[in-house]
């Protein structure tokens, strides 16, 4: 998990809005980035200017997908009779 802390309240906004909806949200900390689904949104009450911690639970990145044999060389049908 990942855990962001802001006071930004548009970035805080698109964050509950990609948890509502179910969508990965992207996050860019210093030199990293980091994208998966929102967890958490809790805002810290004793502080001021009010801030959020937000976790996010990182997406692993996919393999690139083989295919499982090579495509057919047959020729269209079509072909047959032309």
């Amino acid at each position: 998990m990942f855990t962001y802390e802001t006071a930004d309240q548009k970035e805080v906004r698109r964050f509950r809005i990609a948890q509502f909806n179910g969508r990965m949200a992207t996050v860019k900390a210093g030199d990293s980035t980091v994208t998966g689904f929102v967890r958490s949104v809790l805002e810290q009450e004793s502080s001021m200017p009010p801030r959020w911690t937000i976790t996010i639970i990182p997406n692993a990145r996919k393999e690139e997908i083989k295919p499982l044999r090579p495509a057919s060389r047959t020729r269209p049908f079509a072909e047959d009779y032309f």
